[in-house]
């Protein structure tokens, strides 16, 4: 240990041990740690019509469990997800649309806004050169919050918030995110993995789902059914009401007045935290743990035992949790999960990993058990990590690429509620914290 590095360890210890602050105080002056009030639901803060996330009820002022809603714009998203397949389309770029402008769009609409984002996939003059390979991350979340700073650069009228300036800078975006995150992916590979490094340009005729895995494989080769249930994760993950953390971020840095591109980078910077949009790795890296350590997968006893071991914090990371499990809001179940779950039985079937699949179900099934036995919590249900992250995995796509997919599809989510910050709230977000310290008096240096 090099002598900067002990100063910085001394300094450590005092920057602890000066902000514990006493647990006893959020009771006592009612302080709502993390935005949740004491039965765990969230302290509403704001109102929106772009999302709306159902997961409990209240009986005689009691919070009860209740079966798991998700609706764009007032719209069951299971609605949403069976129209377009019925249709045999993509529905991501449709959803898009609803979230943004808050209607269904006519063909004829739908049309334009997707020849509007074919336009703007290709990354301005020099882009890729100058902000992406001159300067690759290790991270690609991390890449991908730089990159959209570094597009302000890039905008002729950066700073313009008329709506209609927003709109043409949210479109731009959304359709910027896949080009975003395969460039940055393949800069990382390329400079820190020593693997080739593949440019393709993005095809304006493509879908967003289509373009992403067109731009990550060196070949460009994908199949209608990867592309279609690539399409469905992105549906599912675009949106998820004003109060999820990367959403309540853009908002609040919406709320100052700040420019687009601050404002995106900023959900995406919220999105990479493993409490959050990081949680799919999580998952897998759980279930990893879990086929190395049990030697029969389908023996519940074991498995159980092992998930015991799990939240007694005795293995994988210690903290505690089941990650795919449990979630702020839904109670019964996760409609995400339920979509989700099912698309990843026929894909499991169709690649030969039916073993694997009916290892994640029995985790989620002895979970709710384990947890029941260990905490008395008989409520609780997966949630769409546990198996967002299987399917990626059975689509070839790199865990690197995991939260950045959770960000192509959010972005949508973003920018919607930022247009409704601007129009509907028209004021700075400024909460406020409570001082539990007395004054103290001003001592010289030379008497410290």
């Amino acid at each position: 240990m090099n002598d900067e590095q002990k100063i910085i360890n001394k300094f450590s210890v005092l920057a602890e041990k000066n902000n514990i602050i006493n647990p006893e105080f959020y009771l006592k002056y009612d302080v709502k740690k993390g935005l949740r009030n004491q039965d765990g639901t969230g302290v509403i803060v704001g109102l929106t019509e772009i999302g709306e996330v159902h997961g409990y009820k209240f009986i005689d002022g009691k919070k009860t469990p209740d079966d798991g809603i998700l609706r764009y714009r007032q719209i069951d998203v299971k609605d949403l997800v069976e129209g377009f397949q019925e249709d045999n389309r993509f529905g991501f770029e449709e959803i898009c649309y609803l979230l943004l402008f808050g209607e269904l769009p006519t063909k004829n609409q739908i049309d334009v806004f997707c020849e509007l984002l074919g336009k703007y996939r290709i990354l301005p003059e020099g882009f890729t050169e100058d902000m992406v390979l001159k300067s690759p991350s290790i991270d690609v979340m991390n890449k991908l919050a730089r990159s959209i700073l570094a597009l302000y650069s890039y905008d002729k009228n950066p700073d313009d918030l008329t709506i209609s300036n927003i709109v043409r800078q949210s479109i731009e975006l959304i359709a910027r995110f896949p080009t975003l995150i395969a460039y940055g992916y393949q800069a990382k590979i390329h400079y820190y993995d020593g693997e080739s490094l593949f440019i393709h340009w993005p095809k304006k005729e493509l879908s967003t789902a289509e373009n992403i895995l067109y731009l990550i494989r060196p070949d460009n080769k994908y199949t209608k059914t990867e592309a279609k249930l690539l399409d469905l994760a992105l549906v599912l993950h675009a949106e998820h009401g004003g109060g999820n953390n990367s959403t309540f971020t853009t908002r609040v840095v919406s709320s100052t007045g700040s420019d687009t591109y601050s404002a995106i980078s900023s959900g995406v910077g919220s999105l990479r935290g493993p409490k959050h949009g990081g949680a799919n790795l999580k998952v897998v890296a759980m279930l990893e743990e879990i086929k190395s350590n049990i030697s029969d997968w389908l023996d519940d006893q074991e498995i159980k035992n092992y998930l015991k071991k799990i939240i007694n914090k005795q293995a994988f990371d210690k903290t505690g949790l089941i990650y795919g499990m449990g979630h702020a809001i839904y109670t019964l179940s996760d409609p995400r999960a339920e979509i989700l779950k099912q698309k990843a039985l026929e894909l499991a079937i169709e690649k030969g990993r039916i073993d694997e699949y009916n290892l994640y179900c029995k985790v989620e099934e002895l979970s709710k058990i384990v947890y029941e036995e260990s905490k008395g919590s008989k409520v609780l249900c997966s949630n769409v990590d546990l198996y967002s992250g299987f399917v990626y995995n059975m689509l070839n796509i790199p865990l690197e690429l995991y939260t950045p997919l959770f960000a192509v599809a959010r972005i949508s989510g973003w920018c919607a509620h930022r247009i409704e910050e601007l129009v509907s709230v028209q004021k700075i977000i400024r909460p406020a914290y409570q001082n539990i310290i007395t004054g103290k008096e001003y001592i010289s240096i030379n008497k410290r």
